[in-house]
């Protein structure tokens, strides 16, 4: 196949081209990324001088450059957004541009060059926010965002099936949890507690810490959009979620214990505005029809990310001192 990944040079969509690399090596895959501040090509280091795979840098929004790189591609993965809850709150206007008007583009050249397979990555705060004593998010659960980054991500969710409606156009959706693992921009909580503890610096937790996310691994994540490709239903969604939730006190404590640091380095902060309590996936849905379901448990998956970011500290060195 011929995959066009946008985003790919982002933390789950590299990590994605990695993973469907080693184990497809006979694809050609495109990798399209403007290369904003979470764009990183040193993630790719590794397939960048493959002859299956190529990088173009640019603008999802830019429909005059993709139409001249949707001819002969089989799929489009749409990693492709600004993700940042705090950055939405202080300046939404990139948030609709790229989430909203980006994959309006992406779709209208899909439809245009022979209505090409589009699966768009979505998000579980497209479903609002949860009480501790909620069922978690299935694909049934009525959209509800609270940031003007979800509700950028709603609309384009929006988008992508009004064109399997009114175009035909085969199309899937994913919408995931809190991802974690290598390569994730360290203004992410999980990468921001590692590396300020390497420095010696304090862990800021909002509020009391007491809001509760679902934690997937990257790598468990994209097995799970390699199930929906290759054996989801078009025109369905699919949630993918980890199987561990865990309050941000509970993921600062294993941080801090992974490391061998104490209560002394947490510093309360106050809380973010509109800050969500609660996210969690219902998966039954992927494991009864894909048979997916997640393989690295948190335990496992927390002592390796810890070790990835004590290992490769010029990897994110590099990103925090240039900001």
């Amino acid at each position: 196949m011929k995959l066009l990944v946008t985003g790919g040079a982002g933390f789950i969509g590299s990590n994605f081209i990695l993973y469907w690399l080693e184990k497809y090596p006979s694809d050609q895959v495109i990798n399209l990324d403007a290369l904003t501040y979470a764009g990183n090509l040193n993630n790719l280091k590794s397939v960048e001088n493959s002859p299956n795979y190529s990088f173009v840098k640019g603008d999802i929004a830019d429909g005059a450059l993709i139409d001249t790189l949707m001819p002969g591609v089989d799929i489009v993965i749409h990693f492709a957004a600004e993700s940042h809850v705090d950055r939405s709150i202080l300046n939404s206007a990139d948030f609709v541009r790229t989430n909203i008007e980006g994959t309006r583009v992406l779709l209208d050249a899909a439809k245009k060059n022979g209505n090409i397979r589009f699966h768009h990555i979505s998000t579980d705060e497209v479903f609002g926010a949860l009480s501790l004593t909620d069922e978690p998010f299935n694909e049934l659960t009525p959209y509800d965002p609270r940031s003007p980054y979800s509700a950028s991500k709603a609309s384009s969710d929006h988008l992508v099936r009004a064109y399997y409606h009114t175009h035909g156009l085969p199309i899937t959706i994913s919408n995931c949890s809190n991802n974690y693992g290598p390569f994730q921009y360290p203004e992410k909580l999980i990468p921001l507690f590692i590396t300020n503890l390497i420095d010696g610096k304090q862990v800021p937790v909002y509020g009391q810490g007491s809001n509760v996310r679902d934690w997937i691994h990257v790598r468990d994540h994209n097995r799970g959009v390699e199930s929906i490709i290759m054996h989801g239903k078009i025109g369905e969604t699919y949630c993918l979620g980890g199987d561990s939730e865990r309050t941000n006190l509970q993921i600062t404590h294993k941080i801090l214990d992974l490391m061998g640091k104490g209560e002394e380095a947490i510093e309360y902060v106050t809380d973010r505005p509109g800050h969500d309590l609660r996210y969690a996936i219902d998966f039954s849905k992927a494991k009864n029809e894909l048979g997916w379901k997640p393989e690295i448990s948190f335990e496992e998956g927390m002592r390796e990310t810890v070790q990835w970011y004590q290992d490769n500290e010029a990897w994110w060195r590099a990103i925090k001192d240039s900001k």
